[in-house]
């Protein structure tokens, strides 16, 4: 009788395979809660194919057969091949705009025939080989500057054609690898400033525009008075204040609006003011209307007849809820099993295990998730190849993001700019982009001892 290791590669980490098995059985369990009611033929459904569950059970089979052919080819493939991947992976944004289709205000997805891709969440599979192929290379010098902006640019660029593409939720994604390109030596400089950007759009978010300008001005100043004596040795010193006082200006009076009426969706931002507890008023009367317009298609009706907003968010508070400590058990939430959360089966599916299981259960799945990231944590500490370590950072750092901002957004804590939880959510492109990236992880870690380049 053959060896499992002799079947799927000798040397695979199985405790990344169960983990992964145990999290796409958690998914299954929980669409399957979302969607049965009583009286249903279950046997039927999932042989004709006629419900997300048997749908997702399909395409975790053919996840599988994905998952065995690369655990069964030779590591250098991924190696060589990483730079046409990537390149392939922008060909298949830009086909988007051609052959796109058209999916709540996305135009995002390909259609097959017998499925739908999503470019931009199956590109994180080639970012991250290709930043791995980019910073193993020994001609690479990641401590110039050149090398930085190459590697950040690699990294943003799917993200800048989900933007295109009224996709932001999955363009944030790709900041995640950042958290990467620190690992590897990236100056802290790069995360304050990103940081201090991103406190300054809440602060302009939450408080009156020139008020916020007098502040920034007076920390201008203030840090003038401070430095003046080396300000006197180094005028480049006050030539930095004054660039970062105008920058900072900028950002709150031109960057965030342009952001704001420009490139993000009108709902979107109004979710984001909500959050904060701030009502959104557009200034432009066209920017308005679209946001009435899709407030109408994705709005609930209120008791006064109004569309009410952020209803996903309150029904997904209000499932978890009342899940209490111990849940109200398997097939017993009257919340989701009543269809009040939308898109419960996909990025809101943690309200189904939170009604359900209750907080022991959102808890284990919480666990599972931080197995799993101390498992990819270690398995990359231990590569002896550059390649290894940054793709398998690259996979820690996507499901870091992708599992805190999911769970945040379900609870009110973040915007829901729709991020799928791992393994999870129903939906192929997810489950194949996050199957796939975790079979090449377990694929170069059984090669761990040779050096990839």
């Amino acid at each position: 009788m053959a060896n499992k290791n002799d079947i799927i590669g000798k040397g695979v980490s199985w405790s990344l395979i169960w983990l992964y098995l145990l999290l796409v059985a958690i998914g299954l369990i929980s669409i399957f809660s979302v969607e049965f009611k009583p009286g249903n033929d279950v046997l039927g459904a999932i042989t004709g194919l006629k419900t997300n569950y048997s749908k997702q059970l399909l395409y975790f089979s053919f996840c599988l057969v994905v998952g065995i052919f690369i655990l069964i080819t030779d590591s250098k493939f991924f190696t060589a091949t990483s730079n046409l991947l990537y390149a392939f992976g922008i060909v298949l944004l830009l086909a988007t705009f051609v052959v796109g289709k058209n999916v709540n205000g996305s135009r995002s997805w390909i259609p097959l025939g017998f499925m739908n891709l999503q470019p931009a969440e199956t590109c994180k599979i080639f970012v991250s080989l290709a930043l791995a192929k980019f910073l193993s290379r020994p001609e690479t010098n990641f401590s110039s500057w050149q090398s930085q902006v190459t590697a950040i640019g690699l990294a943003l660029l799917p993200g800048v054609f989900s933007i295109l593409q009224n996709e932001t939720g999955l363009a944030l994604v790709y900041f995640a690898f950042f958290i990467v390109l620190y690992r590897e030596g990236l100056p802290a400089a790069y995360l304050i400033v990103g940081t201090s950007a991103a406190v300054l759009i809440v602060a302009t978010i939450l408080m009156e525009p020139n008020t916020l300008a007098y502040i920034l001005t007076g920390l201008a100043v203030g840090t003038f008075f401070l430095l003046r004596r080396k300000i006197k040795r180094n005028r480049g010193i006050l030539i930095l204040i004054i660039a970062c006082w105008a920058l900072s200006v900028g950002i709150q009076r031109l960057a965030v609006p342009f952001l704001f009426e420009k490139i993000m969706q009108p709902y979107q931002v109004e979710r984001i003011m909500s959050m904060f507890g701030k009502d959104y008023i557009p200034r432009d009367t066209a920017v308005a209307a679209k946001l009435q317009l899709q407030k109408s298609k994705m709005g609930k009706l209120n008791k006064d007849g109004k569309k009410e907003e952020n209803y996903n968010v309150k029904q997904s508070k209000i499932a978890i809820g009342s899940g209490g400590f111990l849940g109200k058990g398997f097939l017993k939430g009257a919340v989701t099993q009543g269809d009040f959360v939308p898109e419960q089966h996909t990025d809101f599916i943690f309200t189904a295990i939170g009604e359900s299981f209750g907080f022991w259960g959102t808890t284990l799945v919480v666990i599972i998730y931080f197995l799993l990231l101390m498992l990819i944590i270690n398995m990359a500490e231990r590569q002896r190849s550059t390649f290894s370590r940054v793709y398998a950072y690259s996979v820690a750092s996507i499901i870091l993001f992708h599992v805190v901002v999911n769970i945040c957004m379900t609870i009110g804590l973040a915007p829901v700019i729709g991020i799928p939880l791992p393994l999870i959510s129903y939906g192929v492109s997810s489950l194949l982009t996050f199957a796939v990236l975790l079979a090449i992880l377990a694929r170069l870690d059984a090669d761990r001892q040779m050096v990839l380049r």
